[in-house]
C-alpha cells in the first residue's frame, strides 16, 4: 500500500506507535525544579553559575529560579537582567538556600551550609585544598547531595567544565605573566614577545592538555618562544599538530628541564590531573631560575605543580620566593568573569533541563554515569576517596550506593 493510500486511522509509521500507557508514563516523569543562585560573599569569586539567557531558558521550561540580588554584578549582569529573564530576585539569602538545587561557582562556606535546609543538592567546585572538614561533616548531617562540577564527565568521557575553564585559564595566564614581566608590577620590564633585534621571552609550559595548548597559542601569538614538558608523547604530538610544530617538546628529563628553567622568563604549571599532581618541580630547580622570572600555577587548587607554590587571592595574587614571582590563584578564570560565566552556563543549563525532563535529580544521577563522577556526597554519605583520605573519613563507592537507593 502506498503512503497516499494508507487509511486515515493509521497516520503514523510503525516505529512511531507507542501504547497509550507508556506515553502517559513519560509525561509524568517531568519535574519542575526550584534552583537557587546565591551570590559569593567572600569576594574571591566573580563568576555566576547561570546567565540571564540561561535563566530565561529554564523559566520557559517551567522551572523556578531564586536569585540573590547582586549575584551577577561582577560578571556585569544586573538584577534587572535576571528579573526580566523571569527569575525571582531577592535580598533574602536564606530564602535562596531553601531551593531544591543550589548552584554556586566557589565552594560553599560554613555559614552557607548553616542556612541550608537539608536534603538538597548543591553544585559548585570542590577545590580539594580549600575544603573544610567541619563544613563537610555538617553537609553530611544534613543529608546533602553535593556535586563538584570540575569532575563531571560528558558522553565523550571528557571533563566539560574543566576543559572550558582550562581554555580560559590558559589564555589568561599568559596575559598575566606578561603583566608581571612588565614594570607595572615591579617586574623585569620585559616584553613577552620581543621586537626586531630583541630576543623574545622564553615560556616553559608544564603539561600539554587544554590549558597548555591555549597558553601556548596565546604566547605564540605574542611572539614568545615555547618549550613544553610532559610525559605523554602522544599528547605532545597532538599539541604540535594543533600549533603547527612551532614549539620545543620534551619529556621530564631533569637536566633538560633544569636548563629550560634557567633560561625561562615565564613558567606555566598546566599539568593535567584531578586529585594530586603527577610531577612537582622541586625547590632546588626553582633556585636556578632567573631573578624576576614569573611562575603561574594553574594547578594550585589540586596541590600545585611547584614545591614553592602557595594559594593566593585576588587581594594579594602574587608573591616573591627565591627571587621568582609566583602567581597562584585557584580560580583564575574569575579574572574574566563574564566570559567564564557564559562558558559555565552553557554547560549547566542543558544539564538542568535534562534533570527536569527525566523526573528529578536522583533519577538523573542514576541515568548518567558522567554526572555521578562529580558526586562527592550522596544523601550525606561521603563518596570521594580524596576527601576521605584528606580528613580521615570513611567513604563509599557511589555505584554501590546507587544500587542500594
Amino acid at each position: 500500500m502506498r503512503g497516499s493510500d494508507r487509511p486515515s486511522f493509521f497516520p503514523f509509521g510503525k516505529e512511531q506507535m507507542l501504547p497509550a500507557e507508556e506515553m502517559l508514563e513519560v509525561g509524568r516523569k517531568r519535574q519542575k525544579l526550584i534552583i537557587g543562585i546565591p551570590g559569593d560573599h567572600t569576594k574571591e569569586e566573580t563568576r555566576v553559575a547561570l546567565t540571564p539567557q540561561a535563566v530565561e531558558l529554564l523559566v520557559k521550561n517551567d522551572h523556578t529560579i531564586l536569585f540573590e540580588s547582586g549575584a551577577g554584578a561582577q560578571a556585569s549582569y544586573t538584577d534587572v537582567d535576571y528579573a526580566d529573564a523571569g527569575a525571582i530576585v531577592t535580598n533574602n539569602r536564606k530564602e535562596v538556600f531553601q531551593a531544591d538545587i543550589i548552584m554556586g561557582v566557589a565552594p560553599f562556606s560554613h555559614d552557607d551550609v548553616d542556612i541550608m535546609r537539608g536534603n538538597q543538592t548543591v553544585i559548585s567546585s570542590m577545590r580539594l585544598n580549600s575544603q573544610c572538614k567541619s563544613s563537610l561533616q555538617k553537609m553530611m548531617q544534613k543529608k546533602i547531595c553535593a556535586i563538584a562540577y570540575e569532575y563531571l564527565k560528558d558522553e565523550y568521557r571528557r571533563f566539560p567544565v574543566m576543559e572550558s575553564t582550562c581554555e580560559i585559564a590558559g589564555s589568561t595566564a599568559i596575559m598575566i605573566a606578561s603583566e608581571y614581566l612588565s614594570n607595572a608590577h615591579q617586574g623585569k620590564g620585559v616584553l613577552l614577545g620581543g621586537i626586531t633585534g630583541v630576543t623574545p621571552a622564553e615560556v616553559v609550559i608544564l603539561g600539554s592538555g587544554t590549558a597548555a595548548i591555549n597558553a601556548a597559542r596565546t604566547a605564540l601569538g605574542l611572539g614568545a618562544e615555547i618549550k613544553v614538558f610532559d610525559n605523554s608523547i602522544h599528547s605532545m604530538r597532538l599539541m604540535e599538530e594543533k600549533l603547527g610544530k612551532k614549539i620545543f617538546t620534551s619529556v621530564f628529563q631533569p637536566q633538560v628541564l633544569i636548563k629550560a628553567l634557567q633560561s625561562a622568563d615565564v613558567v606555566l604549571g598546566a599539568l593535567t590531573f584531578i586529585s594530586s599532581p603527577k610531577f612537582v618541580v622541586p625547590e632546588n630547580y626553582i633556585r636556578k631560575m632567573k631573578e624576576g622570572a614569573v611562575i603561574v600555577d594553574l594547578c594550585i587548587s589540586q596541590g600545585g605543580c611547584f614545591e614553592t607554590s602557595m594559594c593566593t587571592t585576588f587581594k594579594k595574587p602574587a608573591y616573591r620566593k627565591l627571587g621568582v614571582i609566583h602567581y597562584c590563584i585557584p580560580n583564575l578564570a574569575a579574572r574574566v568573569a563574564r566570559t567564564s560565566s557564559i562558558a559555565l552556563s552553557n554547560i549547566f543549563a542543558p544539564i538542568l533541563i535534562d534533570i527536569g525532563e527525566i523526573g528529578g535529580m536522583f533519577k538523573y544521577i542514576k541515568s548518567s554515569k558522567g554526572f555521578r563522577n562529580g558526586i562527592y556526597l550522596y544523601n550525606g554519605i561521603l563518596t570521594s576517596p580524596d576527601l576521605g583520605n584528606k580528613f580521615g573519613l570513611s567513604h563509599q563507592d557511589i555505584e554501590l550506593l546507587i544500587a542500594a537507593f
